[in-house]
């Protein structure tokens, strides 16, 4: 994304959090475009998670404001910021246990008004290449397949852009290839913006526009990841722990 005219899609500025008297982050500010693909990278406990969740609306910041569209969000709650177009995954993909594929699908169509036709669950589905029978109980998919199932409900939203928390956590080899291959169409194709934390350094050296990393609730580096990896500030903080 080398267009500098390119406004922001969404970006956040002077982020800090506290939670239960500890400080998790602190002075936070990113931005990302329409089909770019921004890394969060850090070890353990660096507020990476913490991050999603303010950005997603689930937690308020101590202090700062993120940026929709140029436009304030900080008092829109986590189904607001849905519904506006930020759709959210998490590391373990959850899925309703009592439910079967087609309910779900049904369930996400008619979450809210204007409802969706089974027709547009079935081209979402189609680009994640989600193929299970309607009847299927969710409590019966692998992994990837559950990672699908939610992202498919997220993507019958036509979202702008995507939180994404560790996508690859629990996946093979070859499904991380496929994780790969979706994630450049939703943003090169789709231009669709994805915001991603992930530990899988290989998935994000061939997806990631950009990379920053945390730690200790503070960005310390920022740029291409080829270019920032090798750093020593960067590698005493997630290399040698």
């Amino acid at each position: 994304m080398d267009d500098q005219t390119i406004a922001p899609l969404f970006s956040c500025e002077n982020l800090s959090l506290d939670l239960g008297g500890r400080e998790i982050l602190r002075e936070i500010d990113l931005e990302i475009k329409p089909g770019e693909v921004l890394g969060i990278i850090g070890p353990n406990g660096a507020g990476k998670t913490s991050l999603l969740e303010i950005l997603s609306g689930r937690y308020r910041p101590k202090t700062g404001n993120v940026f929709y569209k140029g436009k304030n969000i900080n008092d829109s709650h986590l189904y607001q910021r849905a519904r506006m177009g930020i759709g959210r995954t998490y590391q373990t993909p959850v899925v309703p246990e009592d439910l079967t594929v087609g309910e779900t699908f049904k369930a996400a169509r008619q979450a809210y008004k204007p409802y969706l036709t089974r027709f547009d669950a079935e081209y979402a589905a189609d680009l994640v290449d989600f193929v299970v029978d309607d009847s299927v109980l969710n409590t019966q998919l692998k992994t990837f397949n559950r990672r699908k199932l939610l992202l498919a409900n997220i993507l019958m939203k036509k979202p702008e852009l995507l939180l994404m928390d560790e996508p690859a956590a629990g996946l093979i080899n070859s499904e991380i290839d496929e994780i790969d291959e979706i994630l450049r169409m939703l943003s090169k194709e789709m231009n669709i913006a994805v915001i991603i934390v992930e530990h899988r350094i290989e998935l994000l050296d061939t997806i990631a526009d950009r990379v920053i990393v945390m730690d200790a609730g503070e960005i310390i580096a920022k740029g291409a990841l080829s270019e920032i990896i090798d750093s020593p500030e960067v590698r005493a903080a997630y290399f040698e722990m």
